[in-house]
């Protein structure tokens, strides 16, 4: 099954599933730990946070028509704790995606249906959720199995050879016994 293939509203209920799990790793963030070095190489948490923000604005244009440009991370400038305004901002981003009708949405050049760019969403939410979950906890919570298995096929349909290494590190091969969730941790460049 391609993720074009999929039906909104199961996209939906994805992208709803990422970020309750990205949420419960948001909670354990304190401020001592926005200096950590994280999984992405050369960022600090804060930067990863900001990067987050980012992505959840972007994800909320796509869902209001607006052309979805590919901005650079940036540090926050917010009063209020990054994590509060990312908590926000999901919410905001689930909302804006569960109306009746979805624009296609264009990112750069290209064109995706709107359920690509749900699935998308989720699984970029999620990769960054393991990402804050194995920056301040050294068990590296990975996600729930039903929520990789689910990405997997999404991962693998729109992270392309292209995208390693600037976006994504090289797959880490995954044990003969490995879960779904360390499989797609694996498949998108983290060691899990």
């Amino acid at each position: 099954m391609t993720v074009g293939d999929l039906a909104v509203p199961v996209e939906v209920a994805l992208l709803e599933r990422a970020l309750a799990w990205t949420g419960g790793r948001l909670a354990t963030v304190e401020p001592h730990h926005l200096a950590l070095p994280t999984p992405c190489a050369g960022w600090t948490l804060e930067q990863l946070l900001a990067h987050m923000e980012d992505g959840l604005d972007a994800f909320s244009e796509a869902a209001a028509g607006f052309v979805v440009p590919l901005p650079p991370p940036r540090l926050p400038e917010h009063p209020v704790p990054l994590v509060t305004v990312l908590q926000a901002k999901a919410c905001a981003l689930l909302g804006s995606w569960s109306r009746p009708t979805l624009p296609a949405v264009r990112t750069g050049s290209a064109h995706l249906a709107a359920g690509t760019l749900v699935a998308t969403a989720a699984l970029e939410i999620t990769v960054h959720g393991w990402d804050v979950a194995a920056t301040v906890d050294a068990r590296r919570p990975l996600p729930p199995e039903d929520l990789a298995r689910a990405l997997l096929p999404v991962a693998g349909a729109v992270v392309t050879p292209q995208d390693r290494p600037h976006r994504f590190g090289s797959p880490v091969p995954p044990a003969p016994t490995a879960s779904y969730a360390a499989r797609l941790v694996g498949f998108l460049g983290r060691r899990p």
